[in-house]
């Protein structure tokens, strides 16, 4: 817990981890709470087309209990991975919890998905079971085949075609489960994040990983927990920002969290949520930020009731800083992390730790430098790589059958975020830019490998290179570069086909907005595209002066 402070001195001074010998996520963030107030409210279901529907902790224990041991009777054991392919949604809590009381590893899944991101992340986690709604059910019905490790199917919205109804599960359960013992660095949850070269990694995180986040969370909302405090924030809860910087700290800490399925962010719809449900805290990424500065006269519309905005996922910038403050009268808190490493950098305007334009200071319990190819830690206001040293409570365990990798992401005991920045004489980092080609856009990380891959499954592609284009709204946009294969002519139908076929195959989020014809595309002497031409044309096309010659 971070202490109360008037200063950041103070903070720093005051903190101390305090990890246990023991400790189990479910425990800590629903049973402890269902024993003490089972009628405390943990979560708020918003209904769109009707009234809102409030769960207690003493609901989200008995089912995750039931849960726990139907998952048990089928034969899911200790360090067994579990995909969950579930919107936000009280069955979302209720199945991370009842796979952390097995001691098994949760492995989240965004709603967006298409069967290829979902059949890559589920073969190679070794998922045994899966719990998702209709709409996974559908796609997975796909892939089925494909996954011989996938024994276990449960819906949510009831029996289908190779899955069992949750319902009809929980029906036949006891109530009552003993959690297994586990220790902090046990496996809890492996959350797969897109990288520059491959496909992506499944980052295996310890049961100290929710405690890891607590202080970042706590100082981005400003003290979190005070009296009349509610969560919400727009973002999957199957992402990092959405499940461990929302979601299970505010369990954690007995906030209410609401639930709300949205198939895009409405910005009007959004104000109206918090508005309606007295959000006091929310988390929003700079893309939706930049979205609701669209509507006009917000504090003269809606009641609202907020009391901190957190932002991070990418930088927030100066004018939707300046824009909260004119508008909304608030400070936004930007904030800084990596789904391997979450929540170490901060801002906290209430003790006046707020600087337009930079992402954060160090949250008291995480040593973060600015650092340079040795691992030496540059001088202020010098340009370097952005790192985070180990030993961490919220860092990654090791990325999941992949040594070499997780390997390379030390430089001695400094974790590398292959982000460039610098730290300023005050001790406020600044974002500079990426040293590898991922795309951030509207909050994502997206790996270029992936969507390649995908593109040249398309039956007229030959070769293909994704590169991220600056945009105002989603910071980037994925633009794609394509070699047809002999004997095709691009049209604008052809066109559509493709951006199609990347969004059904992956997801909503990483098909290519724009798409150029190439006669030819780099390779290295490996057979590894080369992206640097085509970002820098991408850049160059951004800003108005048009693609420059190599």
């Amino acid at each position: 817990m971070l202490p109360g402070a008037k200063s950041y001195g103070a903070l720093l001074a005051a903190f101390r981890w305090q990890i246990p010998a023991r400790y189990n996520i479910a425990v800590s963030a629903c049973d402890v709470w269902a024993a003490r107030e089972p009628d405390r409210v943990a979560l708020i279901q918003h209904d769109d087309e009707g009234p809102a529907q409030a769960v207690t902790y003493g609901e989200l224990a008995r089912k995750s209990n039931k849960l726990a041991n139907a998952l048990r009777s089928h034969g899911i054991v200790r360090g067994d991975r579990v995909g969950l392919l579930l919107p936000q949604h009280p069955a979302t809590a209720i199945a991370h919890f009842a796979v952390y009381k097995l001691a098994a590893v949760a492995v989240p899944l965004a709603s967006l998905f298409g069967v290829d991101a979902l059949r890559y992340r589920l073969a190679d986690s070794g998922a045994r079971a899966l719990v998702t709604n209709a709409a996974g059910l559908a796609k997975i019905a796909e892939i089925r085949h494909l996954l011989p490790d996938l024994q276990l199917v449960v819906s949510i919205d009831g029996p289908g075609e190779g899955a069992v109804g949750l319902d009809a599960l929980l029906g036949e359960a006891y109530d009552a489960f003993l959690p297994e013992e586990t220790g902090p660095d046990d496996p809890a949850m492996m959350i797969y994040t897109s990288g520059t070269t491959g496909p992506p990694k499944g980052a295996l995180h310890g049961h100290r990983v929710l405690l890891g986040h607590l202080p970042g969370m706590q100082m981005s909302h400003e003290f979190l927990p005070q009296p009349g405090d509610i969560l919400w924030t727009p973002a999957d809860w199957a992402w990092a920002g959405g499940l461990l910087n929302i979601l299970l700290p505010g369990l954690h800490l007995g906030v209410p969290v609401v639930a709300h399925k949205a198939e895009k962010f409405d910005p009007e719809r959004a104000y109206a949520l918090m508005a309606e449900h007295g959000v006091r805290n929310a988390f929003i990424p700079p893309t939706a930020l930049k979205m609701l500065r669209g509507v006009p006269r917000p504090l003269q519309t809606y009641a609202l009731k907020l009391r901190t905005i957190g932002s991070g996922g990418e930088a927030l910038g100066r004018d939707t800083y300046e824009w909260a403050r004119d508008v909304l009268d608030m400070t936004i808190n930007e904030f800084y992390g990596q789904t391997e490493c979450n929540l170490v950098l901060s801002s906290c305007a209430a003790i006046g730790l707020s600087r337009a334009g930079a992402i954060g200071v160090p949250v008291p319990g995480h040593a973060v430098g600015v650092i340079d190819e040795a691992g030496n830690e540059v001088a202020r206001g010098s340009l370097g790589q952005i790192a985070v040293r180990r030993p961490d409570p919220v860092m990654f365990l090791k990325y999941w059958s992949n040594h070499e990798a997780t390997a390379a992401k030390f430089v001695g005991d400094w974790m590398v975020t292959g982000d460039q920045g610098l730290m300023d004489e005050d001790g406020y980092v600044h974002f500079v830019g990426r040293d590898d080609d991922v795309i951030t856009s509207a909050g994502y990380r997206i790996g270029p490998a992936e969507i390649e891959d995908c593109l040249v499954s398309h039956p007229a592609v030959q070769l293909a290179a994704a590169v991220g284009k600056p945009d105002p709204v989603r910071t980037e946009i994925v633009k794609a570069f394509v070699v047809l294969k002999p004997g095709i002519s691009p049209d604008d139908a052809l066109t559509d086909s493709i951006r199609t076929h990347v969004r059904t195959r992956l997801s909503a989020h990483e098909y290519p907005r724009e798409i150029a014809y190439v006669e030819a595309i780099p390779l290295t002497t490996t057979g590894k595209v080369i992206r640097r031409h085509f970002r820098r044309q991408a850049v160059e096309e951004a800003s108005g002066r048009g693609p420059v010659e190599d």
